[in-house]
């Protein structure tokens, strides 16, 4: 098999939700998100789509998960050139295959894998016919951020460096309780943030996606109305972005993100309607004193001029 680009490599390329109810969860993320969906008669996959872009992808969580404890989850794939030697690497770093390198016809070939704390993933190598195009600005109905909250944050991205050549970026104390967050990325580009998990926090390690929706406040209202739990947020994050995290209505967590709003620029003010000119008002002749107010005005004077001189 050909094997990918190295563009592949440290990418999250492709999210999954395994589900016990396909209808239901199309539904909900429908309404939250605004995806729609779209399936393969042929292969009988599910995939959400915004103006038929494949967004993700919507399948029945399997029977030996199950049977092994899995509950419906979002399953996050990461890009590497080789999956066969990503596992084998995976492994010797103390890693658990949980589902070794298989073959997906005409999409590519992928491995489940647990890190050495737990948290699962999937590396995932396309062909080059189906190489992802490059990481642009994340749009509405995008994946935008990948957190893992874990036992071990320091181990977990050692092992993460070592797989996928992962950088460390900025972090940021979280308080006593959780302790450092340290955000990571690859060529520049932040992908997420990691973090050790605090007591009150159920659940085993696990890597959780950020979904960008419009509005996080309004899609909080919307995940309350249909059904499903907010297990935080909406809150705001340095930098002005809104998030939340939820469960939807078969259990599984997920995370939304909407932008800072872009302040408008105050509309401009229409210049001010010049007033019309009105016709200036003629001014009134002063009438030419006749004989008799002539008379007067002499006669006013003789009066004053006697007085003053009193």
């Amino acid at each position: 098999m050909s094997k990918a680009p190295v563009p592949v490599r440290a990418r999250f390329v492709w999210h999954e939700l395994m589900t016990t109810d396909i209808k239901s969860a199309a539904a909900f993320f429908g309404k939250v998100v605004g995806w729609k969906t779209q399936s393969d008669q042929k292969s009988s996959y599910t995939m959400f789509v915004i103006d038929k872009r494949p967004m993700a992808g919507l399948m029945l969580l399997p029977e030996d998960a199950k049977a092994m404890g899995a509950r419906p989850n979002w399953l996050s794939y990461i890009g590497t050139p080789d999956v066969d030697a990503t596992a084998r690497e995976a492994a010797a770093l103390g890693a658990t295959i949980v589902k070794p390198p298989t073959d997906i016809p005409n999409v590519g070939r992928f491995a489940v894998i647990a890190d050495p704390q737990g948290a699962v993933f999937a590396g995932f190598t396309p062909l080059p016919t189906q190489t992802p195009p490059a990481d642009g600005t994340p749009a509405v109905g995008d994946f935008s951020w990948h957190e893992l909250a874990t036992s071990d944050w320091r181990a977990a991205f050692d092992f993460y460096q070592r797989l996928f050549g992962w950088e460390k970026t900025e972090s940021m104390d979280m308080g006593p309780e959780v302790g450092t967050y340290q955000m990571y990325g690859w060529k520049g580009k932040t992908l997420g943030g990691m973090f050790n998990k605090s007591k009150n926090m159920p659940g085993p390690p696990a890597w959780l996606p950020y979904i960008k929706v419009t509005d996080t406040k309004q899609a909080v209202k919307k995940v309350a109305t249909l059904g499903g739990q907010v297990v935080s947020g909406p809150m705001e994050v340095p930098g002005g972005d809104w998030i939340a995290q939820g469960i939807d209505l078969q259990g599984a967590m997920f995370a939304i993100d909407s932008s800072k709003p872009v302040a408008s620029k105050p509309a401009a003010k229409k210049p001010a309607r010049s007033a019309k000119k009105r016709p200036a008002k003629k001014t009134a002749r002063k009438a030419k004193p006749t004989k008799r107010t002539a008379g007067k005005r002499r006669s006013k004077k003789k009066i004053v001029s006697k007085k003053t001189r009193r």
